[in-house]
């Protein structure tokens, strides 16, 4: 059976053939590949071809796929029954070390997705302050709840419009969408609509327009200025969530947001999503306050001793080595592209990274969008040709694994060249 035959006969079953867009490789071209298996660094497709992974889907697989410490819990958790619908001791002892982890959660709440948790919080948020309009940043993806899947309007701090057919318009203008970094253009959004504006939520390191840093004084000028006008500030910490050590960007910065999400990595690759923050906002929730929330799957006991053997790991992990590896790849495919002389700007922090096909700098949504989107698309699949599967769209990051090896790095580089020479 081909790949395209795989992909044909998905198609006759679900929608566009996959369960997620990006899946499809639309930005790309091309029929997508479908996987058989993975372990520690690779991922093998339905044809037996193994490919060097920078994808971990999407950032969970921290510790490499297929992790034995990680499958044995599962294991062992399933050995017990998959789903009670009621407490379980592994709920307390994730949300304790995710506390330990991140001081400025004192309460948590589990979800089964990264969606949930921002859709959670923007709720309770809107509940405590009894306030309606969100912001949210150009290019930042929260997830696929109506009030977080807005485009920007025209001009620097415009009411939002619609993303998606099915989402009202009349919910989508309670959404102001701003540009990235802009300060100025933040400043003007809260001095015009501070007494309405329940929330601002963020990513502290942008992921989902490809890897974009924060401003020096954007984070600190965002706290203080959600600080002064009662404003909940909310951390999208998904995808930075453990990524960069044991907790949070949060910590490293020193910004005590008032609620964060975490996803992906605190779930070791099974359906996960957390909420949580200050006890007093937390605390509105139901059963203890009056904002609801419910899940069926909420804290399942297979994801999360999938997520406390994970946590587990990363506690005793040195992150130095990982970041190094990371720092090693960006900066010999800055060489290779340089000899080439093929623009690209690769932004990087800790071990996620984005090569965008330009020369940047890329500082936002609006920049990131100069990138050669045509060339990344020929380099994706001279790649994949080669045998490195990277994120199937130039808005996307990349990561690094503790999995990863030298020998890894020197295959992509090798493949990354034999790519770059009809790119």
């Amino acid at each position: 059976m081909t790949l395209s035959a795989y992909f044909s006969e998905a198609r006759q079953y679900i929608p566009g053939g996959v369960n997620s867009p990006v899946r499809a490789w639309k930005s790309v071209g091309g029929d997508p590949v479908f996987v058989a298996r993975a372990n520690g660094s690779k991922i093998v497709d339905v044809a037996g071809r193994s490919y060097v992974d920078f994808v971990l889907s999407w950032g969970p697989m921290i510790l490499g796929h297929a992790h034995p410490d990680v499958v044995a819990a599962i294991c062992a958790a399933a050995q017990n029954g998959t789903s009670f619908g009621a407490p379980t001791e592994a709920e307390t002892r994730m949300a304790r070390l995710i506390h330990e982890a991140f001081p400025s959660m004192e309460r948590i709440r589990m979800t089964s997705s990264g969606t949930e948790a921002t859709m959670t919080a923007v709720r309770l948020a809107r509940g405590y302050t009894d306030r309606k309009m969100l912001i949210k940043f150009d290019g930042c993806y929260h997830g696929h709840a109506d009030a977080l899947l807005v485009k920007a309007g025209s001009g620097v701090a415009t009411l939002g419009i619609p993303g998606s057919p099915g989402i009202p318009a009349e919910s989508a203008k309670l959404t102001l969408s701003l540009p990235y970094n802009n300060i100025e253009a933040l400043e003007n959004a809260v001095n015009q609509y501070a007494t309405d504006i329940a929330a601002v939520i963020v990513e502290p390191v942008a992921g989902n327009m490809g890897v974009v840093l924060p401003g020096e004084s954007f984070l600190k000028t965002l706290r203080e200025l959600t600080r002064k006008n009662g404003i909940v500030l909310i951390f999208d910490e998904v995808i930075t969530g453990f990524r960069f050590g044991f907790g949070g960007y949060q910590n490293q910065i020193g910004i005590a947001p008032d609620l964060t999400c975490l996803g992906k990595i605190i779930g070791g690759g099974l359906p996960v999503g957390a909420v949580g923050g200050k006890k007093e906002i937390m605390d509105r929730l139901a059963p203890s306050g009056d904002v609801y929330q419910a899940g069926t799957l909420s804290g399942n006991p297979l994801a999360m001793q999938a997520g406390l053997a994970t946590l587990d790991i990363l506690k005793q992990k040195d992150y130095g080595p990982l970041e190094t590896l990371a720092e090693s790849l960006c900066d010999e495919m800055k060489i290779l592209f340089s000899r080439k002389g093929i623009p690209v700007c690769i932004n990087k922090t800790g071990s996620m990274f984005t090569l965008f096909f330009q020369e940047g700098p890329v500082t936002d949504f609006s920049s990131a969008l100069r990138s050669d989107t045509a060339r990344f698309g020929r380099f994706f699949h001279g790649m994949l040709e080669n045998g490195v599967w990277l994120a199937p769209s130039q808005f996307e990051a990349g990561f690094v694994s503790f999995a990863h090896s030298r020998t890894d790095l020197e295959q992509t580089l090798s493949a990354a060249e034999k790519t770059l020479q009809n790119l």
